[in-house]
């Protein structure tokens, strides 16, 4: 079964700063985590229930970036997955706990 993907816009908030920060770096950095971002994305919705569960209640998942320390946190429906945070590896994880969507 295929889920629906949906990115709140906290996570979307999440990539579009990492991917200014990573561009300021270097030219070209920036779209390369948006790939990267992507492909972990696709991933999930792929294969939703390979990933570790975080919290059953919501049914709380992670997804590791490869190459760039990123956590991507989504909430697993039966018809969909839903991002809440995509999260350094760095942060602390109070961040992505604090943002669970209640719905």
């Amino acid at each position: 079964m295929s889920h629906r993907l949906v990115i709140r816009a906290e996570a979307e908030t999440d990539i579009t700063d990492a991917a200014i920060w990573y561009q300021n770096q270097r030219r070209g950095l920036g779209e390369e985590f948006i790939a990267e971002v992507d492909a972990a994305l696709k991933n999930a919705v792929a294969n939703p229930r390979q990933h570790p569960r975080l919290r059953r209640k919501p049914d709380v998942r992670r997804i590791l970036t490869k190459r760039f320390p990123y956590r991507i946190f989504f909430v697993l429906r039966e018809d969909s997955i839903v991002v809440f945070r995509v999260l350094h590896g760095a942060r602390h994880d109070r961040e992505w706990k604090k943002a669970v969507p209640a719905d």
